[in-house]
């Protein structure tokens, strides 16, 4: 799979997965060998699963997200970059807009094997 094929299935399993507050949709595109990085500042997590703790953690706080991801960016090395924002309420009914990018590297069957986050809520 061509990373802005492997891009696309990424955001789609994202938009899919985080409205319906499902981590497996989400794990699914991740390889065993992925290092999930979800802010610059925290310590990788590892593979699949790490992928799916992560998403299990950041849905607990939530009741509900409406994110939106714009169309990726791709370089020659097959990098891809994604933009996305998601209005979102917590469990304690605050509203909440996260916005930020992810930097995406793919193995030869399309899943993440390097994840990197940068975002901001406000």
């Amino acid at each position: 799979m061509d990373a802005v094929d492997a891009a696309r299935a990424w955001a789609e399993a994202w938009d899919r997965g985080w409205r319906a507050h499902d981590p497996d949709v989400i794990a699914a595109r991740y390889s065993d060998a992925c290092e999930f990085r979800s802010h610059p500042f925290r310590e990788p997590l590892h593979g699949r699963d790490g992928a799916r703790r992560y998403t299990e953690q950041a849905f607990a706080q939530e009741r509900s997200a409406q994110p939106s991801f714009t169309d990726p960016i791709v370089a020659s090395d097959g990098r891809a970059a994604v933009e996305y924002r998601a209005s979102i309420t917590t469990t304690d009914g605050t509203q909440a807009t996260l916005v930020g990018v992810t930097v995406l590297r793919f193995d030869d069957a399309g899943l993440v094997v390097e994840h990197r986050d940068y975002w901001a809520m406000q």
